[in-house]
Order: C-alpha cells, then structure tokens, then sequence
C-alpha cells in the first residue's frame, strides 16, 4: 500500500500503537499489588512503634518526677481514684507538657494504694484503643500487645 508520497507503508500488524496492551496494564498492578502488600504492613508497624515510643516517653518523664518524690518523702504519692497526672502535688508538670500525637494530657493517670507500689497508665482512645502501663520496677506493659 502506497501513502501517497510514493513510499510504502507498513502493515497494519507493524504499525505503532501509543496504547499500553491489556497484559502490560496487568503486570502493573499486579507489582503494585504485591508492593502494597508489603509496604502497609510495614507502615502499621511503624505508627505503633510511635505509638510505644510517644507512650514511653512520657511515662518516663513521670516517673522521674515520682522517683525525685520517693527519694524526698521516702514513698510514694498515695493516689486512689481517677488520679490525672497534671497538676499534682508531686511533680511540676504543666498543662500540655504531655500533649503529643497521640496522647494527651487526660490520656495519663497514676495509682498508688500504699506508697510502695504504683503504675502509670497511658490510655489511647479510638481509633485503636491502647492502655499502657509502667510500673515501679520500670516494666511496661500494653494491651492489646504490639
């Protein structure tokens, strides 16, 4: 066949076709596929370390605060009931001080029934509800565990 300019053209089976063929677009995203089935997980992994870490860090900036009272008072703060870290006699933490990503400053309680034994809680709300706890011996402990 002749295009006119006296040159032959190709066939219809040769010519170029600037679309992707229907095989190309499913290898696509069957590799897209599989990345994502690694790369999610990984990401969730991820957000609950940072979860722990933020968790940790301030329960660890507590407890500083109730290890300086101990070696004052010789015990423990005694606190009972609905014990919010903020604002206690015991330490010199100030509103915000414990805000974060995930946490806030309601999010942290302490108790203590006998001057001797105590725990942290750190309580994550929805979504993905997380309670940790420290303890004085410095053990943590998370439920759901992560």
């Amino acid at each position: 066949m002749y295009n006119g300019l006296g040159h032959q053209s190709p066939p219809a089976s040769r010519r170029f076709s600037p679309a992707f063929s229907l095989v190309e677009l499913m290898i696509v995203i069957v590799i897209m596929g599989i990345l994502a089935a690694i790369a999610i997980p990984v990401y969730y992994d991820n957000v609950d370390r940072a979860i722990l870490a933020e968790s940790d860090a301030a329960m660890g900036s507590i407890r500083n605060y109730l290890v300086v009272y101990y070696g004052t008072n010789g015990m423990y703060s005694i606190q009972l009931f609905d014990a919010y870290v903020i604002g206690k006699s015991w330490n010199e933490i100030k509103p915000g001080e414990l805000n974060g990503q995930f946490f806030r400053d309601s999010s942290f309680y302490y108790y203590c029934w006998d001057g001797i034994n105590y725990f942290l809680i750190a309580q994550k709300g929805q979504p993905n509800p997380l309670w940790r706890t420290l303890d004085q011996n410095g053990d943590f402990e998370s439920w759901p565990n992560l």
